[in-house]
């Protein structure tokens, strides 16, 4: 089940991974192309409503080019 708290982090990663791509210029396309993830799955992650395994944030932070501790820095609240 996932709590009020979850679903404001999950938004919170899916907002920091959008900033992350949008500094790649990368359409969300592009981003499916270079991590193999459907872009409809990616624009659900960026809007938080999905939660994801640690192999989908390896491919994420591979095709971002970062290290996967990127996609995790951001405020919390």
């Amino acid at each position: 089940m996932i709590t009020p708290s979850d679903k404001k982090a999950l938004k919170k990663f899916g907002e920091n991974l959008r900033k992350l791509r949008n500094q790649k210029d990368f359409s969300l396309r592009e981003m499916s192309y270079a991590c193999s993830i459907d872009n409809s799955k990616i624009a659900k992650i960026e809007k938080g409503q999905i939660n994801i395994t640690l192999t989908t944030l390896l491919q994420l932070a591979v095709a971002l080019e970062v290290h996967p501790s990127s996609l995790l820095d951001y405020p919390l609240e």
